[in-house]
């Protein structure tokens, strides 16, 4: 299998929202699983060395919560202006950048305005560089990430006003 078919199978796999995925062929035989947040360190024993830094990473999600619990506390007026807002969510599980090196500035700011197809971030996963676009015109309105957080699957990552 090429490197390039095998990115394709693991953007796939996280694109579906499968957790495990068993393939065998003649030539190899493949095997990806996508363990829940928290539940697998607890019951992965074969797996247990690798989890340990992930155990590490989601620490930072829980002070980045507060971040994010802030808006819904938010007054009603700035709730009810948001609700026409739309939210580009991560299509997988990774750590989110909004540049493609610390030395370069974001793809995007607060304020600024992007086309279909537009390169906002970039989501690591599995040593992979994925560049996520946004999937509608429009303005950004909120950026709802810290730079270089892990991020869950569907996790809103910014708020953009269509136009």
């Amino acid at each position: 299998m090429k490197a390039k078919e095998l990115q394709e199978l693991l953007d796939f796999i996280a694109k579906s929202g499968l957790n495990k995925v068993n393939i065998e062929t003649e030539e190899f035989k493949i095997s990806v699983q996508r363990e829940p947040s928290y539940k697998p360190i607890i019951g992965s024993v074969s797996a247990a060395p690798a989890p340990a830094p992930v155990a590490a990473a989601p620490a930072p999600a829980p002070a980045a919560a507060p971040t994010q619990a802030t808006p819904a506390s938010a007054p009603a007026p700035e709730a009810a202006a948001s609700s026409n807002y739309q939210p580009l969510k991560a299509p997988m599980i990774g750590t989110f950048y909004r540049s493609n090196s610390p030395d370069n500035p974001p793809f995007v700011s607060v304020g600024d305005m992007v086309e279909k197809g537009q390169v906002i971030c970039i989501i690591e996963a599995m040593k992979l560089f994925n560049e996520i676009e946004a999937e509608s015109s429009g303005r950004v309105v909120k950026v709802l990430v810290e730079n270089s957080t892990p991020v869950e699957y569907d996790q809103p990552l910014f708020l953009i006003e269509p136009m």
